[in-house]
């Protein structure tokens, strides 16, 4: 079984793509609702509410967990990977969404040793759009920067989109919010516009037309759900131990919030109606949760 975490809805965008891409696996899904958004949070807080969500998804019979969440995988995936896993879980894996959309970005496999290369004028400019941890937590430009230092990153952080997104407000004041962003950012660039957009959180795949038409005309945006399935679906052949197709597979829905609510508005994310059940141990509302 294969889990998928996210501090909300997002993520459900991108178990949208993998369902699609990998029908014979089985999938659980947990969403932190009641402590949602994680965006404004402090990276320790961030941090120790990932790695209680990976806990639980390993708990569940998970092997694999997909950090669905730009802000959770920015701030705290390395830290996982390299000192909480091989101490507590040295059989299982968490992978993230950022490292599909960087390896896209540059042509350079993850792990891979960095290249031999010097900046010089001809390199591309990349747009991320971000929540604000995952602007400030420098992801995106570190990992770009280390496999393709050519490469021109300028983030903009978006912080009303996730709010604007889940609270269903008309498409004419998100319009508006996507707009004032990407001039914002339009603004700092130095060639004047971006070859490429990064949509760096798992919510803003529902608005991306909004974004292509903000954008100037040709502009690339990426989407992160397609590249996440494509990655993970090339990374299982390459660990079949952590592999498992299932005759009859089955998805799970869990979340820390309200259930009903929760399943409700998934709706739009995974598009179609699904069934969440509360995830014991957790409160059920926000309103109960002391940050």
């Amino acid at each position: 079984m294969i889990g998928v975490f996210d501090s909300g809805y997002g993520g459900l965008t991108v178990l949208r793509a993998l369902l699609r891409d990998l029908p014979d696996r089985s999938f659980r899904y947990f969403g932190d609702h009641a402590l949602a958004p994680y965006g404004n949070r402090s990276a320790e807080e961030i941090h120790a509410l990932t790695r209680a969500a990976v806990e639980r998804l390993f708990g569940l019979g998970c092997r694999l967990v997909v950090v669905a969440c730009n802000t959770a995988a920015a701030t705290s995936l390395r830290r996982l990977q390299q000192t909480w896993l091989p101490a507590y879980h040295p059989d299982r894996r968490v992978l993230g969404v950022l490292v599909p959309v960087v390896e896209a970005i540059t042509g350079v496999a993850w792990m891979a040793p960095p290249p031999a290369r010097h900046p010089g004028p001809g390199g591309r400019t990349v747009a991320v759009f971000a929540t604000r941890q995952t602007v400030l937590s420098n992801a995106y430009p570190i990992e770009i920067g280390k496999r393709a230092p050519d490469v021109t990153v300028v983030q903009q952080a978006c912080p009303t989109l996730v709010d604007l997104i889940e609270s269903g407000q008309p498409v004419e004041r998100i319009r508006h919010a996507v707009e004032d962003y990407v001039d914002q950012l339009m603004g700092r660039l130095p060639s004047g516009r971006p070859d490429v957009a990064v949509l760096g959180c798992t919510h803003y795949p529902l608005i991306a037309d909004l974004f292509a038409e903000a954008l100037p005309s040709g502009v690339e945006v990426l989407s992160q759900p397609d590249l996440v399935a494509r990655s993970l679906s090339a990374y299982l052949l390459r660990h079949p131990e952590l592999d498992r197709r299932d005759a009859a597979p089955q998805v799970g829905f869990l979340t820390s919030g309200d259930p009903v609510q929760v399943s409700r508005r998934s709706t739009a994310f995974l598009g179609c109606r699904v069934d969440f059940r509360h995830a014991s141990g957790y409160p059920s509302n926000a309103s109960a949760v002391s940050s």
